[in-house]
């Protein structure tokens, strides 16, 4: 079992859609079971997998002792593909864990599920706080989305500091361009300074996914940005199998 984290200290920058996507092609191009595991208030992933959030259930009971994490997670309707989803209530998360004084508890539960999944994809919360500490410490690769303007630059660097604070053997960083607009001179420039860095497009297809409520390869397979994905998620799978 790997697990990846889709992480960035900056909202708006396509990282849930970026998270929907990822866990897609884990599922369906490479057929392992996973599990994709919202840890972002605004829920966003349930929506995009066209799962409406249950009033009833606490996101944050997964981290409380003795808990099961698999009592919370619920079936998508694309085959070897969950959810663990996220609710309001965990925005408090962080206070809770600092509280708990467990700096591994998120690893503990990972590792509890490495028997049910092959991969979890964490969508991370756009905060440095101990939520994000743990998601490092569990992960095997962070992938960070970076739309391309001088912002960005400042925001990797933030992502890199928070995961070398992890400890020693920190998890690799592989950065990714997004919403890259070819038309645009800052955009060619960003995509000419990382020729390296997977890249995904600027496309309505993107767009697309919160009115469909579906990954972009469910419903527009042959698009740019949907083999733009895929190549990103064959990238991320030759990581893993380079550790």
């Amino acid at each position: 079992m790997a697990s990846i984290a889709v992480y960035s200290v900056k909202g708006g920058v396509g990282k849930t859609t970026l998270a929907v996507n990822l866990a897609w092609c884990s599922a369906t191009i490479s057929r392992r079971r996973t599990l994709l595991w919202d840890l972002d208030a605004a829920s966003g992933s349930g929506f995009l997998l066209g799962i409406d959030p249950k009033k009833k259930r606490s996101a944050d009971s997964v981290f409380a002792e003795g808990a099961d994490p698999l009592k919370l997670v619920q079936q998508t309707a694309f085959a070897n593909l969950d959810l663990l989803p996220a609710d309001e209530s965990i925005r408090t998360l962080g206070r809770q864990l600092d509280r708990l004084g467990k700096k591994k508890r998120l690893a503990k539960l990972v590792a509890g599920l490495a028997k049910h999944y092959d991969r979890i994809i964490f969508d991370c919360p756009p905060v440095l706080n101990e939520v994000s500490a743990q998601v490092m410490r569990a992960a095997d690769v962070v992938i960070v989305p970076l739309p391309p303007s001088p912002l960005s630059a400042r925001a990797l660097d933030a992502v890199v500091e928070e995961v070398r604070g992890s400890g020693k053997g920190h998890p690799p960083i592989l950065p990714v361009l997004s919403m890259l607009d070819m038309r645009r001179t800052l955009h060619r420039d960003a995509r000419e300074a990382n020729p390296k860095w997977p890249a995904i497009p600027l496309a309505s297809a993107v767009e697309q996914c919160a009115v469909e409520r579906k990954p972009v390869g469910a419903f527009a397979p042959r698009s740019p940005a949907a083999r733009a994905v895929a190549q990103l998620w064959t990238a991320i799978e030759r990581k893993l199998a380079a550790r």
